[in-house]
């Protein structure tokens, strides 16, 4: 066992094919560029129009307004949990078994269970 078993490569491995042969120039098309120039404005143009749109910043403030309720669940579902197991920040250790159940019974309202 001498190493790997020797892999021919071919008669063409190692030169040079047509890959290096350098293509000519494409000549520059007129009408191209002015047609992609223009493209070019109307999308800057739309592009400003939609980013400063009644729309957009509706479904950016929704968008944030829905990120802080979802923050705002989590943390009421995590209150919950910890007041149910009696841990955390929402413990309710030290509350009396009615006190208890009325923060148990509000958090489950909040998190809709």
């Amino acid at each position: 066992s001498s190493g790997p078993p020797q892999v021919s490569a071919g008669i063409l491995s190692g030169s040079t094919g047509l890959e290096s042969v350098p293509a000519p120039p494409m000549p520059r098309l007129e009408f191209l560029d002015k047609w992609n120039a223009e493209n070019q404005r109307k999308y800057a143009e739309n592009d400003s129009r939609f980013k400063s749109s009644k729309v957009l910043k509706e479904l950016l403030e929704k968008s944030k307004q829905n990120k802080e309720k979802n923050e705002r669940e989590i943390q009421d579902k995590y209150c919950l949990r910890g007041a149910e197991w009696g841990v955390g920040d929402c413990s309710t250790v030290g509350m009396t078994d009615q006190e208890k159940e009325d923060f148990i019974t509000e958090l489950r309202k909040r998190v809709g269970e």
